[in-house]
């Protein structure tokens, strides 16, 4: 995939740029849940956080400064409990303001709610949060696009427990049946639920497959491992083309913090003072890991 970047000076990020920046985001992360007096379901936000960096930073065709461009790409957070991540990877990006973020979120008529809303922030393009729901606005947009000849894509970033959702597979087999080729959808396949495990209430596997049957080209990645997420976003076919694209991403739930990873209890959660500054250590030492 060759991109033409909407600002004429954008030049797009290196692999070790965008895992700074994926720091960065997970950091800003912990800092608001260590803030907020509520819960931030920061477990599903730091297991989406490198495909988020990546999709703003590298993939989508943006412009922050120019937010109604007709060629611009679209994104639905379907997994809209994840939020807090997006907010803050358009902050990164220079959409929205983190300090903005950080001093209103949750509270009564900031614009910075639980799950997104676009008539609150400009360059969100849908308001999500009913899990199953996002795929398909999302192939209402693709669909569009195709009606108006338009060539941006349309990118969805999904949970792997919302598709157990049958409207999710209305949508899947919806986008292959009209040939969208321009729509990708991301999966964050981190196996968990709320409270349990992915395979102990729905049985996924074979995950893939699933997808493969209704026709869609497949790619499967490391969901942490920037230089997959890269490679993925590379190899999309063209937009006019007539297979929709889902990349499954395998991620970790809590993903950087030790104490969080795969662990149940950090679904949702907020974080005093000592286990802020816990998180911050296990995040840093993770990181000394990877670059080791």
């Amino acid at each position: 995939m060759e991109r033409t970047p909407l600002t004429a000076t954008e030049e797009r990020h290196s692999v070790e740029e965008l895992e700074d920046l994926a720091f960065e985001l997970r950091e800003k992360l912990l800092h608001l849940c260590g803030t907020y007096e509520g819960a931030v379901h920061i477990g599903g936000d730091l297991s989406a956080a490198d495909i988020l960096t990546a999709l703003f930073e590298y993939g989508m065709n943006v412009d922050p400064a120019d937010l109604a461009n007709p060629e611009r790409d679209r994104f639905v957070l379907s997994k809209g409990h994840a939020a807090v991540c997006m907010y803050i990877a358009m902050a990164i990006r220079g959409f929205l303001s983190y300090d903005d973020i950080v001093a209103t979120y949750g509270q009564l008529d900031s614009a910075y709610g639980m799950h997104p809303c676009k008539v609150q922030l400009p360059g969100v393009e849908a308001s999500t949060g009913s899990l199953g729901h996002g795929l398909p606005i999302a192939v209402g947009m693709a669909l569009g696009a195709r009606g108006r000849n338009d060539e941006h894509r349309v990118f969805c970033l999904l949970g792997d427990g919302e598709t157990g959702e049958g409207s999710v597979w209305e949508a899947v087999m919806a986008a292959r049946s009209n040939k969208l080729g321009n729509l990708v959808a991301f999966v964050d396949r981190n196996r968990q639920l709320m409270t349990s495990f992915a395979e102990e209430r729905v049985v996924f596997e074979p995950y893939p497959d699933k997808w493969r049957a209704f026709g869609w080209n497949v790619i499967e990645i490391d969901g942490h491992d920037m230089s997959q997420i890269v490679a993925a976003l590379d190899g999309l076919p063209a937009s006019d083309s007539d297979t929709p694209t889902v990349i499954v991403a395998e991620t970790v739930k809590g993903k950087g913090v030790d104490f969080m990873e795969r662990n149940l209890a950090w679904h949702a959660g907020s974080l005093g003072a000592a286990d802020l500054e816990r998180a911050l250590t296990a995040l840093n030492a993770s990181r000394v890991k990877e670059t080791v």
